[in-house]
């Protein structure tokens, strides 16, 4: 009975006894705001941190129900800090997981079609109209893996890579199988770097991008798939890449390489990418 009783004063101490439908909700939002977040940054250095803001919030949360107004308004100011703190160190990582959540939702059939809509774009003519790009793009693609000329392509979608096309030379040209085996060709000043296509034309030439930092890539890709994975994984933009060494064709889409075994593969690819611009 004694034992009853003080674990009856416990949950009354933390206020756990009356429960309505919505702090049951707010538990269990909660919990699933918590478990998307652990997710997202599990295996990176920012586990640690989220550990550390958790047991932080816990400890206010006890030293609040025991009324230690002293150490509750330390900690509420500590959190209050720390949140802004957060924000700045993990600025990056924020925008990467609000453009992949925008992305997920854009990259959808529904998503397109009623994008498509607002704009009054029609996506049958923008894919007849890109099949000679399609044909010129592969084509280039294949003759420089025959040579083994490393190339890395990457194709814009809804979100803007303006920042991207900014670090390299602007070009603005039709896409033409000479055009983009002349910017890869090993002694040209453009051919290191990336080749951005947007708005189904090139954009631009000799472009940075982020590099991925994933551990678990493959030793035999080089830095030119992680940059692909890379921008994938913070944009919606698709990348080709072809490996100066094996001369191996890759598509690489949300971060997954997909590797290429023949040309027309590659053209059903291209004909995808290039219809969602």
């Amino acid at each position: 009975m004694r034992g009853y009783i003080y674990k009856v004063m416990i949950l009354a101490i933390f206020g756990f006894l009356q429960l309505s439908l919505a702090d049951i909700l707010d538990i269990l939002l909660l919990a699933l705001m918590i478990f998307i977040v652990f997710r997202w940054i599990r295996g990176t250095s920012a586990m640690s941190i989220f550990v550390a803001i958790i047991s932080l919030y816990v400890i206010r949360v006890i030293v609040s129900a025991f009324n230690m107004r002293l150490m509750t308004n330390i900690m509420e100011t500590v959190l209050d800090v720390g949140l802004i703190a957060v924000i700045v160190i993990f600025q990056p990582e924020i925008r990467k997981f609000l453009m992949r959540l925008g992305s997920r939702y854009m990259n959808s059939a529904q998503g397109r079609a009623i994008l498509d809509k607002l704009l009054g774009k029609d996506r049958k003519s923008m894919n007849i109209s890109g099949s000679a790009a399609v044909n010129d793009l592969a084509e280039a693609c294949r003759r420089m893996s025959e040579d083994k000329t490393g190339a890395l392509i990457v194709i814009a979608h809804k979100a803007s890579l303006e920042e991207i096309i900014s670090t390299g030379d602007p070009i603005d040209a039709a896409i033409h199988r000479r055009l983009i085996m002349n910017l890869f060709f090993k002694n040209s000043p453009l051919h290191d770097g990336a080749l951005v296509i947007s708005g189904g034309r090139i954009a631009a030439a000799r472009c940075t991008l982020p590099i991925t930092e994933r551990t678990d890539i493959p030793a035999s890709y080089g830095m030119r798939h992680k940059a692909a994975i890379g921008i994938t994984e913070e944009t919606d933009a698709d990348a080709i890449v072809v490996s100066e060494e094996t001369g191996k064709i890759s598509f690489v889409k949300t971060g997954k390489v997909t590797p290429i075994g023949n040309i027309n593969e590659l053209k059903l690819l291209l004909n995808t990418s290039l219809g969602e611009e």
